[in-house]
């Protein structure tokens, strides 16, 4: 079993396996992984990093969730 690790996600601390992939830890924080942008650490991270980056002790995630809307059709 993987040792916990604590990283910040807007804001708030969440307890993750270390190493943990980072899609699937955004999947398993329920985020829909079309609708989001990532700051990762102070950077944007753009999506063809996703897959190869791990999260790791420290790590800090800022996840801006699109929502549709605006006016009148």
């Amino acid at each position: 079993m993987s040792a916990l690790v604590t990283i910040q996600v807007n804001g708030q601390a969440v307890a993750v396996p270390s190493g943990q992939g980072l899609i699937m830890g955004l999947e398993q924080l329920g985020y829909d992984l079309r609708l989001v942008a990532l700051e990762f650490n102070g950077e944007i991270l753009h999506r063809q990093h996703w897959l190869r980056t791990r999260l790791q002790e420290g790590d800090v995630l800022e996840v801006v969730t699109i929502v549709g809307g605006g006016g009148p059709p």
